[in-house]
């Protein structure tokens, strides 16, 4: 026996990890529609075939406790037991879905995984139920006429079959009634039907379902004739009664479609081999061909490789900056040059192909947030299970792409987000009754673009925030003075919740009443420069927004200087851009603010902010007029007086070690065509640092 190399091993448990995470959430989405649901055939199917898989790969793998486990799991997904115990079944899938992940999660990190007793006794304790109904049933089952209702799955194989020109028969036989062992006899069925051809379809699909079934039906794709297959299914003491039909195209828009894409790689295939001297190749299958197509279509690459790709292209960008400004340069020079004009025509070849390929670098980074959302149908369902609530969930947008990265990033904020309208915002059903709402509590998740950013939405139906409970708990806490609570707008009381600790929960759950969750998201939201915005309706609900850049990659930015230092902020932060005079500034407990029409703004000075150094001007001179940069974040707005205007740019952000800029208020940096530095600013760190050391009702 020979082994895998460890880098190729390695490999293989990469990629087996990915695959399983996706094989777990379509299992997990099918056991959410199973508990709806329980008779449905074809989702209790659609469950076998992933667990199949899933025990499969893992016994590839070497994860044999695992693959035990998944077997064991076959064994109830069959549709006698979706009908006799559906709500059940459901129950012990989802169940699975948890174990299989703790167990992942241990064999990732290299740990012993956890046994998976408690999951083998909930299968047990169903199977036993099973087959005391199935046995009950048994004696009372009559026979049932054949039907040949197979799936869209089956029948899609059927017709791929007939594309081909192989035979397909429809056969129904009906067990012995003397037949003793019904088990046994569907298992010497099966044999001979593999023997007469290709089994394409099989009802029942398993033998504890054949316990209770006395007509047995199948569809075989073979070259026998019908008299041989009839011939052998004959089986004495066994089989009573054969009936055999040949099986037709189904009339689907689907399935013409198929034909065609069949008949056309058919053909592609042949016009090939035409072109090719030699011996004809062997006869293979068009529809073997389409699987390929279909199936070298996708490359799964690790983000690193792609991250790799991304830097490289702004290197490159960088390189263009740099060529622009030399031709520049030699334009002066020599202006009536004639290699002036061809170097000016590769250049902006080149800078149009550098374009396309940052844009494509872009779009492979770029997923649709289903990906995320996906997840929350299983959360909303635990959660409100748990607080005994009944509540539903609608998500839209679900096609809008966002970076990968930034994707990852928002999991966690999201799910407590979302545990918390089903917990705080979405009252008991009695409660919600008496207010003249239905007892169906409703959450909803939704995403969109809107400039360059990424708008997500969690908003509920809910009993909205109470202002008044946030002010008590915020001065019970001591996060603010009981003389400072009634100063504060209704906006600034709800952003309180984002204060690290703070809680109104009056007990510790499961779900809440740590003081653990809404400071995260505002810390994760800050780290990937975005915001998140709450307004909130008493007794209508509350709508949260996440506010993220589409990527993390580039960034459109407006360039200043201030001290002799170039630095940017993002263009999405920037209101407005005004200049003035000295005499129009005032001070106000110490601060510079600026009367803008009918706002005040704080004033900002970058050399006056902690761990932001500027060059000091050798020959400072008293300027009558200043440029001040409005930047509003969402409801915030500050002015941020700078000397001098650059222009906007995008730049290619380059994160900076913390050794070189020990800052929060720089966010990462930027290298110009000249070679000079740009520090991108983190705006929301400095609205946090203002907000601190000024009342927030003095920010307009």
């Amino acid at each position: 026996m020979s082994f895998l190399p460890d880098e190729r091993g390695a490999e293989l448990r990469a990629l087996f990890f990915e695959s399983a995470g996706e094989l777990l959430q379509t299992i997990n989405d099918a056991s959410l529609q199973l508990e709806k649901r329980p008779t449905d055939e074809e989702l209790i199917r659609s469950v076998r075939r992933a667990i199949h898989t899933l025990k499969g790969d893992s016994a590839a793998c070497g994860f044999s406790k695992l693959s035990e486990i998944a077997h064991e799991l076959e064994d109830i997904l069959s549709p006698q037991i979706g009908k006799s115990h559906g709500q059940q079944l459901a129950e012990v899938v989802l169940s699975a879905v948890d174990t299989f992940e703790s167990m992942l999660s241990a064999y990732q990190k290299d740990v012993e995984p956890p046994t998976p007793a408690p999951l083998r006794t909930l299968i047990h304790e169903l199977l036993r139920s099973a087959e005391g109904v199935q046995s009950s049933k048994k004696s009372a089952a009559g026979s049932t006429p054949a039907r040949f209702d197979w799936s869209e799955y089956e029948r899609l194989m059927i017709s791929e079959a007939l594309l081909r020109g192989d035979n397909v028969f429809n056969i129904a036989l009906r067990v012995d009634p003397n037949s003793s062992m019904r088990a046994a006899a569907f298992q010497l069925i099966r044999n001979v039907l593999h023997t007469c051809g290709t089994v394409i379809a099989l009802r029942p699909e398993d033998n504890l379902a054949a316990a209770s079934v006395e007509i047995v039906e199948a569809s075989i794709s073979s070259k026998h004739p019908i008299d041989h297959i009839s011939h052998r299914c004959k089986i004495p003491a066994v089989v009573s009664e054969v009936r055999i039909e040949a099986a037709e195209h189904a009339e689907s828009t689907e399935h013409e479609l198929l034909g065609d894409l069949l008949e056309a790689q058919a053909a592609q295939i042949s016009s090939r081999a035409a072109d090719v001297p030699g011996p004809a190749p062997a006869n293979q299958g068009a529809a073997s061909s389409a699987v390929a197509t279909v199936s070298e279509s996708s490359l799964r690459v690790d983000a690193a490789r792609i991250d790799a790709v991304m830097n490289l292209v702004g290197e490159l960008i960088i390189g263009k900056s740099m060529l622009h400004r030399t031709l520049t340069e030699f334009d002066v020079h020599h202006a009536r040059d004639p290699v002036r004009g061809k170097l000016a025509e590769a250049l902006a070849f080149q800078s149009r192909v550098l374009d396309e390929l940052h844009k494509c670098v872009l779009k492979i980074r770029m997923v649709p947030v289903e990906q995320l959302f996906r997840r929350f149908p299983r959360v909303v369902r635990d959660i409100a299970k748990l607080c005994g609530k009944d509540v539903a969930l609608e998500v839209s947008g679900e096609h809008t792409d966002l970076d990968k990265g930034i994707l990852d990033a928002l999991s966690e904020p999201l799910t407590h987000l979302v545990r918390n309208a089903v917990d705080h915002g979405i009252e008991p059903a009695d409660e919600r009754l008496s207010a003249g709402k239905p007892a169906r509590g409703t959450i909803s998740l939704n995403a969109y673009h809107q400039g360059t950013q990424v708008i997500i939405e969690i908003r509920d139906d809910g009993r909205g925030i109470d202002l008044n409970n946030i002010r008590e708990h915020a001065v019970h806490n001591g996060l603010i003075k009981v003389e400072d609570s009634t100063r504060l707008s209704d906006q600034d009381v709800i952003n309180l919740i984002f204060e690290p600790g703070f809680s109104t929960a009056s007990e510790v759950t499961e779900v809440s009443g740590r003081g653990v969750g809404m400071d995260v998201v505002r810390t994760v939201l800050d780290r990937l420069k975005g915001t998140v915005h709450v307004t909130s309706s008493k007794d209508k609900g509350t709508t949260i927004q996440l506010r993220v850049p589409l990527t993390l990659a580039s960034i459109q930015t407006l360039l200043f200087r201030v001290g002799g230092r170039l630095f940017a902020v993002p263009l999405s932060a920037v209101v407005e851009i005004s200049r003035i005079q000295d005499h129009e500034i005032h001070k106000v407990d110490q601060r510079e603010v600026l009367r803008l029409r009918d706002q005040i703004l704080t004033l900002v000075r970058l050399n006056q902010l902690n761990r932001i150094h500027t060059v000091e001007d050798p020959n400072p001179a008293k300027k009558k007029r200043n440029f001040v940069v409005v930047i509003g974040l969402g409801e915030k707005r500050f002015g941020l007086v700078v000397d001098s205007l650059v222009g906007e740019e995008e730049l290619v952000i380059k994160a900076l070690p913390g050794e070189i800029v020990s800052s929060d208020l720089v966010s990462g940096a930027s290298i110009l065509g000249d070679g000079t530095v740009v520090l991108i600013l983190n705006v929301p760190a400095i609205l946090s640092r203002l907000s601190r050391s000024v009342s927030l009702g003095a920010i307009a």
